[in-house]
């Protein structure tokens, strides 16, 4: 992973409040990728039971210069439920949904994350997310542009 530069994590070196309520709102909404590593791919195809060129078709697209998973006409992604508000293959669901907020472009600066923050409740409640464990997640992201 490469080095924060020092602003990066002076902002963040104390460490940041976070804790998942649970909404989906990272879910919805806004039109954006959600990225998925071959692996991910591959057990969310095994758990729908459907081949590969089936997923592909029906979940996919490449509109964000590689696969991501498709969105609804109002910028859902196609496994959020909007009865349950929640996400359909939650326990699969790819790293990019499960480590948000800490994505290296979030945690780039304090003005992108309170950012973020006014659509996530999550964000500046509830945990205290130490600099430690914010550069584990950080270290798991395969995406090193999120």
């Amino acid at each position: 992973m490469p080095e924060p530069r020092a602003s990066e994590v002076e902002w963040w070196s104390e460490g940041v409040r976070f804790s998942c309520i649970g909404c989906g709102r990272c879910c919805r909404g806004e039109p954006g990728a959600i990225f998925f590593t071959p692996g991910e791919e591959a057990r969310i195809r095994d758990s729908l039971g459907i081949d590969e060129a089936a997923f592909r078709r029906t979940y996919v697209t490449g509109k964000w210069g590689r696969p991501s998973f498709v969105e609804r006409r109002n910028g859902d992604c196609v496994f959020y439920d909007p009865e349950s508000a929640k996400c359909s293959i939650y326990p699969l669901r790819p790293a990019q949904c499960s480590l948000f907020p800490f994505w290296f472009s979030v945690m780039e600066s304090r003005e992108e994350w309170d950012r973020q923050a006014r659509q996530c409740p999550g964000m500046n409640e509830g945990r205290l997310r130490t600099a430690g464990e914010i550069r584990k997640l950080l270290e798991q992201n395969p995406f090193r542009d999120l």
